[in-house]
């Protein structure tokens, strides 16, 4: 449990923290609606796959996320990040524009990694937070989804690298 310091101001670090918390907490609750539209859109059955991957592991990080609001003794809730919504909405355009497009593929691979390095800069924020604030407890859960957003990257990175670039291109 989070103890405010009597010398932390109330708009303190750990402030930022649970700001930083609520705010990835949208994040990761607006991406769930998200990915299965993702998923559906997809023309390569891998894209689809690993939008399905995700979805699954977003469900596991949002619960990681509520416990660590558990720990500090608050409420799970959302604050609307316009930073996510922007990123969001540039791949709600992708999906107009490019449907039935050979290029669509690629435009959701490039769509869904501008979420996760939104995703890994966020994490990694409240990573060094937490340890700032000695949140021993929460550390876990963070790291554990950082190890996932980075992979979900890495694995984005070849989906494009391996044929939906490509695929892009040929048909341009």
């Amino acid at each position: 449990m989070a103890t405010k310091r009597s010398s932390e101001p109330a708009n303190g670090l750990e402030s930022l923290f649970v700001d930083g918390l609520k705010d990835i907490y949208y994040a990761e609750k607006k991406i769930l609606k998200t990915l299965p539209k993702m998923a559906k859109a997809a023309s390569a059955e891998e894209v689809g796959a690993a939008f399905e991957k995700h979805r699954v592991e977003t469900e596991g990080h949002v619960d990681r996320l509520e416990k660590v609001f558990e720990i500090l003794g608050k409420p799970a809730r959302g604050k609307t990040c316009p930073a996510i919504d922007g990123i969001i909405e540039e791949g709600s355009e992708i999906l107009e524009e490019y449907k039935d497009e050979p290029a669509l593929d690629a435009g959701l691979v490039a769509a869904a990694q501008a979420v996760e390095h939104y995703e890994i800069a966020r994490y990694g924020t409240l990573i060094a937070w937490a340890e700032q604030l000695g949140l021993k407890d929460a550390l876990p859960l963070l790291r554990e989804t950082l190890k996932e957003e980075s992979a979900t990257d890495e694995a984005l990175t070849k989906l494009g690298e391996s044929g939906a670039n490509e695929r892009a291109l040929q048909a341009a």
